[in-house]
């Protein structure tokens, strides 16, 4: 079992690794000197923005094996910051199997983009393109902007954008943008502390809050402290690879552990084990949770440690209300900026658990140690084993019923290398929790069955389609391991009431599912300066209207008002 525990905390602070799953696109230091040398990301696309009658057309040359992607153009315009539509035609590119986005159009050499309808007074302009070379190496998406005089047919690029990227509002009419730092950090500790409330951490902090009960005078207060330090380290390290991996041009967003099959299923099997120790069929909980246990100082602390990292694995795949905010501001700012704003996060998961140690008072009023501890932690159990088979019906959403079936045998080999172990046959559970994680990492590490998932099918086009003809838009980004996004879907947005509105007030409710990766959600939600789910975008059937994004935790009332708006 320590085999287990000691590879999730390998596998959470080296999931680097795991990111050749979605891209195969390295980083310009990740190549020795013997690979190809890369241009800089301005020699390698040369745009240029010249008049053509009533019309202009930005021209694209890119250099030899380097190309542009179609589909990750994005072209905006706006009058005085009001958004204003107009009309681009692309020509038609090359198909090409592209290693990060599959099938799609792609230019090589040059290409022109004829943008027609324009306004008749000054206006700004905004065009997002990406591009990759044959080599291996993809850029992050580059915005230029430019200040355009239909009268004086006067054209000037702007070093700093002059309008939003995104021109969405919030419900409340406030924008994300430009909030005091200070405020940021704050946001990111109260999305903290609500990360306790999700259903797979609340069990994994009532039992470190049991332990509590049996720790020793003056120990409560270290235990805390270490249990606070896992939760931040752990949080750190998860920015880490995401600014890293980022920094080296892929799109990944928050949460990006859980889109890899294998190590859901990995922690599926690891909330099953926690089950079965906790129903008393085997004894470990020492080391991990500290519970009951007379163990030396040093496993004492590693338990509460190992307790915090635990508990920010299964948290952070949904960003909490406030969170969204901090995470999207975080990865639009310097690595320093973002790292002290996911340590503030960390820091606010922690601080419950902490001011229960901070003020003892709390701990005394807990019943003295007895037989309800070891009923509660049997009950504890059942939470946890809850969990575990929502992980293996995100593995079947993920990967199909194949997939599904591989972590039940998993679940199966672990359960008879418990039975071994209580049998004093240590040798052969241990060969049998090596096949099971072998069996998982195999079996899930390769192309999968994932047929009955919306994964990958968002097209970004299909809302601009849906607004000219006529339609209001209802942005759903969800995701099937996103459990704030399941308690809004069932509660508010799949209920009966708000259905009816939607069809009274010609709305088209439109689901981008991230439960795998897609590319081109992960660029819809930076679009918005997010990086976590659940997102929500209204989208206005006027093109002039601006769009409005919705706080995370969804009511009816809510969407009501904004329908009646």
């Amino acid at each position: 079992m320590k085999q287990l525990l000691l590879l999730v905390i390998l596998l959470f602070a080296g999931i680097a690794h795991s990111s050749d799953d979605f891209f195969s696109a390295p980083s310009p230091s990740s190549f020795d000197d013997a690979s190809p040398q890369f241009l800089p990301v301005e020699e390698a696309y040369q745009s240029q923005l010249l008049w053509n009658n009533d019309d202009l057309l930005l021209s694209w040359t890119a250099a030899d094996g380097y190309y542009l992607y179609k589909e990750r153009f994005t072209i905006k315009a706006a009058v005085d910051g009001r958004a204003v539509a107009i009309s681009p035609k692309f020509e038609t590119g090359k198909l090409k199997q592209d290693p990060n986005f599959g099938e799609t159009e792609v230019y090589y050499h040059n290409t022109t983009i004829t943008l027609s309808g324009l306004p008749a007074d000054t206006f700004t302009l905004s065009v997002t393109s990406q591009g990759c070379a044959d080599a291996g190496l993809c850029y992050p998406p580059q915005t230029q902007h430019y200040t355009v005089d239909p009268i004086q047919r006067q054209i000037s690029e702007s070093a700093a954008p002059t309008i939003a990227v995104n021109r969405a509002t919030t419900l409340s009419g406030e924008s994300d943008k430009d909030k005091a730092l200070w405020l940021i950090l704050v946001f990111a500790a109260l999305g903290g502390a609500i990360l306790n409330l999700m259903p797979c951490v609340f069990p994994v902090l009532g039992l470190k809050v049991l332990s509590f009960a049996n720790a020793r005078d003056g120990s409560p207060l270290n235990h805390g402290l270490v249990y606070s330090l896992g939760v931040v380290a752990s949080f750190i390290a998860v920015a880490t690879v995401l600014i890293v991996l980022q920094q080296a041009g892929a799109a990944i967003g928050w949460g990006f552990q859980l889109q890899t099959p294998w190590f859901v299923a990995l922690l599926a099997c690891l909330f099953f084990v926690l089950s079965l120790n906790l129903l008393g069929l085997f004894e470990f909980g020492g080391n991990l949770m500290n519970i009951g246990s007379d163990l030396s100082r040093k496993n004492g602390y590693a338990g509460s440690f190992f307790t915090g990292v635990l508990a920010t694995v299964v948290a952070s795949p949904c960003t909490a209300p406030f969170m969204g905010t901090a995470v999207g501001f975080a990865a639009s700012q310097p690595a320093v900026i973002a790292l002290l704003v996911f340590a503030f996060i960390g820091i606010g998961m922690a601080l419950p658990v902490l001011l229960l140690t901070l003020f003892p008072a709390g701990l005394r009023r807990l019943p003295k140690p007895g037989i309800w501890m070891v009923k509660l932690r049997q009950f504890l159990a059942f939470p946890l084993l809850a969990t575990a088979i929502w992980l293996a019906w995100v593995i079947g959403r993920q990967t199909g019923a194949d997939g599904m079936a591989l972590t039940l045998a998993a679940w199966l080999l672990l359960a008879i290398g418990v039975w071994l172990h209580g049998l004093g046959n240590k040798l052969l559970a241990g060969a049998t929790l090596i096949a099971a994680i072998a069996m998982l990492v195999t079996g899930l590490n390769g192309p999968q069955d994932n047929s009955n998932s919306t994964s990958g099918n968002f097209d970004k086009n299909e809302i601009q389609r849906l607004r000219e003809s006529g339609h209001n838009v209802f942005l759903d980004v969800t995701a099937d391991w996103c459990i704030t996004c399941a308690a809004n879907e069932a509660l508010v947005l799949n209920t009966k009431a708000v259905s009816e509105a939607f069809d009274q007030h010609n709305v088209t409710y439109f689901v981008a599912d991230w439960t795998n990766y897609d590319p081109a959600i992960t660029a819809l939600l930076a679009d918005y300066q997010r990086n976590g789910i659940p997102l929500y975008i209204y989208y206005p059937a006027d093109l002039n209207a601006a769009e409005i994004m919705l706080p995370q935790v969804l009511t009816k009332a809510m969407i009501f008002e904004l329908l009646n708006r």
